[in-house]
Order: structure tokens, then sequence, then C-alpha cells
């Protein structure tokens, strides 16, 4: 393969990384309003759930990683918790990267 095309092949492939990075961040506006159910217990000041009983966790402030990594397990039922798994089924890649951008800013809670 001639210098060229490599170096063609290479610029492409950077071009399309760039590209998928681009689309998998995080809006934290869309991900404002797509959080507002998130909120409704996690972002209730020292909210306890019913039953069983307990605190629920306050998830704002969290990384914008671990936020997309607890919903993509809670998606694929990896994290057994029925109403989170509720939740995170319909939710899609960048669903998730929208609501991490927001709580990963929003305040935590106590």
């Amino acid at each position: 393969m001639s210098h060229s095309i490599r170096s063609s092949l290479w610029i492409v492939a950077v071009s399309l990384l760039g590209i998928a990075q681009a689309q998998a961040a995080g809006d934290a506006e869309a991900g404002k309003i797509k959080a507002s159910t998130c909120m409704g217990c996690h972002g209730v000041k020292s909210y306890t759930n019913v039953y069983p009983t307990y605190h629920v966790p306050k998830i704002g402030g969290q990384s914008e990683a671990y936020i997309i990594s607890a919903l993509k397990a809670y998606h694929s039922a990896e994290r057994n918790h029925p109403t989170m798994h509720a939740q995170a089924i319909s939710l899609s890649d960048q669903d998730m990267a929208d609501i991490a951008a927001f709580l990963s800013h929003a305040p935590a809670l106590k």
C-alpha cells in the first residue's frame, strides 16, 4: 500500500473517530429535560423509598462515566433493580450521554 493511500486511510479513520466522539458527547440542556424523571426520586432531599426502606442515592455531581456505566447496567439488567431497569430500558446511548452530562453538574442533595 502506498504512503499516500495509508495517509488517506489514517485521515479518514481519525475523522470518523472524531465524529463518533462528537455524537457520543452529552448535551446537558437535552439531558436536563431527559433527566426530569430521574430527579423525581434522585433529586428529592432526604428521599427514602417506601419498601424496602432505603435512602435513595443522590446522583448529582457523579462523573459522566459512572452515570453512563450505571444506566447501561440497569438497561441490560446487569444491575438488578426493577424500577431503574424500567427507566433505563428505553434510553438510547445518546440519551444516557445527555443525562450524564446534566447530572454530572447537578448539585448533590443530602
